[in-house]
């Protein structure tokens, strides 16, 4: 016997279950393009049907496709913090901020495993460029930011940036997730801050959100598949 054939094929639920991922995968990418669509559109109702439909759908891809639960319950937690931010309302915002944090508690706990695993640590350099993006944007930012929400939103900025680092363990896909994650949620800082805004800003804060957390999925479930693959 060949040790080709020795190896185990998916079984029988591993096949149905990768047989409903491309359906879901493509109902993302749809509602994904609706979205954004809307936005440019000025579609309102479009953006408040579509967003919340958003990471539900990514978090089941994730999940059919044998993904760690530390990155499923990430983008649930994404989820949490999508809806709570639809709200126009500073309690619903800070609970939606605390929902991002919690999933960035995942993905950063996700990543440090990896590390554990025998994948290079993710560069110091790299983490001295991210921390000095950081303190620059804070320090420009801080006097336009109202009060109450200069410290949440520092405390929240650090675990992100962290997040964004830590990511590049899962390879270049992950980083560039963790990168662009930082971009939107920087985004959504200069309009809190009341600094000129491109032409339609939501609509670029939903791409990079979108890109980061599909590119985030991608990283991961690629080197997860990789370690997993039958004599590896």
């Amino acid at each position: 016997m060949t040790a080709t054939a020795a190896r185990p094929g998916p079984t029988g639920t591993g096949r149905r279950a990768e047989r409903f991922a491309r359906p879901m995968l493509l109902a993302f990418l749809l509602v994904a393009t609706a979205d954004l669509a809307g936005l440019l559109a000025g579609a309102e109702t479009v953006h408040l049907v579509a967003k919340p439909l958003l990471m539900p759908l990514l978090a089941g891809y994730a999940a059919l496709r044998g993904a760690p639960r530390l990155l499923v319950a990430a983008l649930l937690f994404g989820w949490g913090g999508d809806v709570f931010l639809l709200a126009d309302d500073d309690l619903a915002f800070l609970v939606g901020m605390g929902s991002f944090a919690v999933g960035h508690v995942c993905y950063l706990t996700l990543f440090g495993r990896g590390e554990g695993r025998g994948r290079a640590p993710a560069p110091l350099v790299t983490g001295a460029g991210y921390a000095v993006v950081l303190v620059v944007f804070l320090v420009l930012i801080w006097p336009d930011l109202p009060a109450d929400l200069r410290i949440p939103l520092t405390g929240y900025s650090l675990l992100l940036t962290a997040m964004a680092w830590r990511a590049g363990v899962f390879g270049p896909y992950a980083a560039a997730g963790g990168a662009l994650f930082l971009l939107s949620d920087a985004l959504i800082a200069t309009g809190i801050a009341e600094w000129p805004q491109a032409p339609a800003p939501d609509f670029w804060v939903m791409l990079t959100y979108i890109a980061a957390q599909a590119l985030l999925t991608l990283g991961v479930l690629t080197k997860h598949k990789t370690q997993h693959k039958p004599g590896a």
